[in-house]
């Protein structure tokens, strides 16, 4: 599967429809007074970047997945929003428009 930010690849293409994706992890109790603490005294949230690391991995996986279902060869212009940690969780939303290469 080719997952590009770009709006062109090096080959002609079909453009097809839109693909997303969504993750949502959830944070532990723990993870988040760490991380308040943290956050109070100044420093790297570790916890929370690998936490936001996988999820967006997962989501890019599930980008893979629906545009392959779907019968795609890749995704194009894929756009990653803006993580949203809130209330013990982590929202991730990916979207893209899935492609064919053209038959020659």
């Amino acid at each position: 599967m080719h997952l590009v930010t770009s709006e062109a690849v090096d080959r002609p293409i079909e453009r097809g429809e839109i693909v997303y994706a969504v993750a949502i992890s959830g944070a532990n109790i723990l993870r988040d007074v760490r991380e308040a603490v943290v956050n109070t005294i100044g420093g790297h949230m570790t916890k929370y970047e690998a936490l936001l690391d996988k999820t967006i991995a997962r989501a890019l996986d599930g980008l893979s997945a629906r545009a392959r279902e779907r019968g795609y060869d890749g995704v194009l212009g894929i756009r990653v929003t803006h993580p949203y940690i809130t209330s013990g969780a982590i929202e991730v939303v990916v979207t893209g428009t899935g492609f064919k290469y053209a038959r020659e």
